[in-house]
């Protein structure tokens, strides 16, 4: 995989849907990553947080400065959730040499124990990418555990240059400008999600309707 295929970092998987999520999403963001058992905490946010923070950390999200987006399953829960984070690039000394454009972007990515062996986590991931080459951010960002072995999967699998040290590990892709063919496959996919998202809601709705008939299951 080459920087110039940054919008391919996964094989195509139709059943893999990434939507970008918003203000009233953030219920279903609360419920995913309370959901994280003690490792999955501790692989997403580099330590065991307890309930009380990741309620904080859910809503002090700012959906105005920063990306997220989310994998729903059938139910419509959230099975997966990428944060693309953005910053001026002086606030990462390490990466402010890095590129001469004004930001900077950190992903971090969590997914569901019912979820994993999807894809999921990469299909974010090249979700992720797409969007910061859209919003002329051409460095990706990703800090992790050195346990995180899903982490540096999906970093080696995108041809990322990752760095280890004392048990953590930096991550580092640079992306290719955006072009006509970027903009519309992330317009693309925002489509498509929006429409699996709101198919599923009927389906949920109609299935909800169906079993208060009389004579239905409950």
């Amino acid at each position: 995989m080459n920087n110039e295929n940054a919008d391919q970092l996964s094989g195509d998987k139709p059943s893999v849907r990434v939507k970008e999520l918003s203000e009233r999403d953030r219920r279903r963001l609360l419920m995913h990553f309370l959901a994280l058992d003690s490792s999955d905490r501790l692989l997403r946010f580099g330590m065991v947080l307890p309930d009380d923070l990741i309620t904080r950390y859910v809503q002090t999200l700012d959906f105005t400065r920063d990306t997220v987006f989310g994998v729903y399953d059938d139910n419509l829960a959230l099975v997966g959730v990428g944060h693309l984070a953005f910053a001026p690039r002086e606030a990462n000394p390490v990466l402010s040499d890095a590129t001469l454009k004004a930001q900077i972007a950190e992903f971090g990515v969590s997914v569901s124990a019912s979820a994993r062996g999807k894809g999921v986590g990469s299909k974010l991931f090249e979700r992720a990418a797409i969007h910061c080459r859209n919003e002329d951010v051409d460095t990706l960002y990703m800090h992790c555990l050195s346990s995180n072995q899903t982490m540096i999967h999906i970093a080696k699998k995108a041809g990322m240059e990752i760095r280890r040290d004392y048990g953590e590990a930096d991550a580092y892709l640079r992306l290719s400008p955006a072009n006509p063919g970027s903009m519309l496959a992330e317009a693309v996919e925002e489509q498509f999600a929006s429409l699996d998202y709101t198919l599923k809601a009927n389906t949920k709705a109609a299935i909800k309707w169906w079993r208060k008939l009389p004579g239905m299951k409950k």
